[in-house]
């Protein structure tokens, strides 16, 4: 017998009571905590994953939305990271096909030499994947690149190069990881927030959580104890010590990436946009993404970690001016669907000359005396690696027994079957095998929004809830469905709609205060901030 969502989040928190001792417990529900709960669990250990809030509403929600092996760090000399990136990449376009995708991405030269020099550069990325190539690079001329992407500016345009990368959905591929790692037989639950470490004897010894929705507490006891929590391991680490002992030092310097949403008309055709090198050193993607398109990104460092990171009007400012500068009709701050930040988990250099933008993308694990094991640093498209790496910390420390790795390489997902083309019926294709589910609910036929390849049915809201752990009206509109990022205005618009249809499945009612919670998120999301003079396009 199939049980309800509540009865199978019931069923997960009477492990938490029952079970006297985990392997492994990870503290941390992105995409490092998700990939590290299934590796464990496919290797046999007994774990549990605790998320304070749900699954990637940090960091891992708010990716450009690539998987890619890194061409910036190619052009730093980090060849080794490059590697790992391209191999990484094929592991999740094979393991995740209805999430992630290769994609097609042209990069405009407007100097004699952009053109040969960057397309060298992506020539050696090809080599560099192998027979794990998406395909060739290649160069094009003006007149070919503005017929692919027609709102290319055509002044001084010298010609392009057309590579191919990969392109997934961030926060569903997080809820994917969630469920799959759960089938390996991983206790994983979002909405409990861990308050504090059980220490014996100076060791770390467990963890303590209360649930963010019924206040019961919990004192869970494992072997070894992973904090898998983002920007926001310092915080943990802090829990680590005893009364009167220092503060340990940061592992991290945060930064914030600011991305616009805009319509697909600043973008037509099948074309992503890669500039090179903006004017402060950076590459700025243009992705389109669900029917709509991504501008982005920053590079700002930031010393406060609110959950809710505000757009800086400089930095907006600083997009749509780049924008500008590539776009014959550029957007302006009225055509922006919705605005929003990530924070980095950037780790922390001595040399504070070199900024946010100079730090390492790499991840660092950290074992303390007390045997609490950190990790932060990394990106998305390494998770699997960065999981494998943990593991092999907590092993060679001897916290957890010795068991062969590799068994996530070639793991299918939940879901994992080629997904339905991105246009009809929208949205759906990010269901993959677990479409016919989807139909089978009610509401299938009732769409609450449609727009390009993006849409949200009455019958995803319901799957939502009975498959995915969604338990707020933020869950569903922000990260199940996706359009709070794509539409903030959209989104506030359901958000009575959608509180209904969970109290339907959850057979009890929805705080008002749920909806009027993702309405103020949804107004936040849709301000831009007032901007300063935005540069003219050279």
């Amino acid at each position: 017998m199939k049980l309800s969502a509540p009865a199978r989040r019931e069923a997960a928190m009477r492990l938490l009571r029952d079970t006297p001792r985990w392997d492994l417990a990870v503290v941390g529900g992105g995409a490092t905590g998700l990939g590290l709960a299934l590796d464990a669990a496919a290797r046999g250990f007994k774990v549990v994953c605790l998320e304070s809030h749900d699954f990637a509403q940090g960091t891992s929600s708010r990716a450009t939305k690539l998987v890619h092996g890194g061409v910036r760090y190619l052009a730093q000399g980090n060849v080794g990271l490059v590697r790992e990136a391209l191999r990484e990449r094929a592991s999740l376009l094979a393991n995740a096909p209805h999430l992630a995708q290769p994609a097609s991405f042209i990069m405009p030269g407007y100097k004699a030499w952009e053109v040969p020099f960057y397309g060298t550069g992506l020539k050696v990325y090809d080599a560099l994947a192998g027979r794990r190539s998406l395909g060739p690079t290649r160069f094009m001329g003006a007149a070919a690149a503005l017929q692919q992407s027609p709102n290319l500016k055509a002044q001084g345009l010298k010609g392009a190069v057309r590579y191919l990368d990969g392109q997934f959905d961030d926060a569903r591929l997080a809820v994917a990881l969630a469920r799959t790692a759960q089938r390996c037989g991983a206790t994983v639950l979002n909405h409990m927030p861990v308050v504090g470490l059980v220490r014996e004897g100076g060791q770390v010894q467990g963890v303590r959580a209360q649930c963010a929705l019924s206040g019961e507490r919990f004192a869970v006891l494992a072997q070894c104890v992973v904090n898998a929590t983002g920007v926001w391991v310092d915080e943990l680490r802090a829990m680590d010590r005893e009364p009167k002992q220092a503060q340990p030092k940061p592992m991290l310097s945060p930064s914030q990436g600011t991305h616009l949403v805009v319509d697909r008309r600043f973008l037509p055709g099948e074309h992503a946009l890669l500039v090179p090198r903006t004017a402060d050193g950076r590459v700025l993607f243009a992705v389109p993404w669900l029917g709509k398109l991504i501008l982005g990104t920053t590079d700002t460092p930031r010393t406060d970690l609110p959950r809710e990171p505000a757009a800086l009007a400089a930095d907006v400012g600083f997009i749509l001016g780049e924008a500008a500068r590539y776009l014959q009709r550029a957007p302006t701050p009225a055509d922006v669907r919705s605005v929003w930040v990530g924070l980095r988990p950037l780790v922390r250099d001595d040399d504070e000359s070199r900024g946010t933008a100079g730090l390492s993308r790499e991840h660092t694990v950290r074992a303390a005396a007390s045997g609490l094991v950190s990790v932060t640093g990394g990106k998305w498209t390494t998770y699997r690696a960065m999981a494998e790496d943990v593991l092999a910390h907590c092993m060679a420390k001897g916290l957890l027994p010795q068991r062969a790795g590799g068994v996530t390489e070639r793991l299918a997902l939940v879901g994992a079957a080629p997904g339905r083309p991105l246009a009809e019926p929208p949205g759906e294709h990010l269901y993959g095998s677990e479409v016919e589910t989807l139909h089978q609910l009610p509401g299938a036929n009732r769409w609450l929004w449609r727009d390009g390849a993006g849409g949200l049915s009455e019958a995803m809201v319901r799957f939502a809830a009975r498959y995915e752990m969604a338990r707020t009206v933020g869950d569903v509109l922000a990260r199940r469905s996706r359009l709070l990022f794509l539409d903030a205005s959209q989104a506030a618009g359901l958000a009575d709609e959608v509180a209904a249809l969970l109290a339907q499945e959850w057979s009890a009612p929805v705080e008002s205060t749920e909806a009027e919670a993702l309405k103020d998120l949804a107004r936040a999301y849709s301000t831009v901030p007032t901007l300063p003079t935005v540069p003219a396009p050279a």
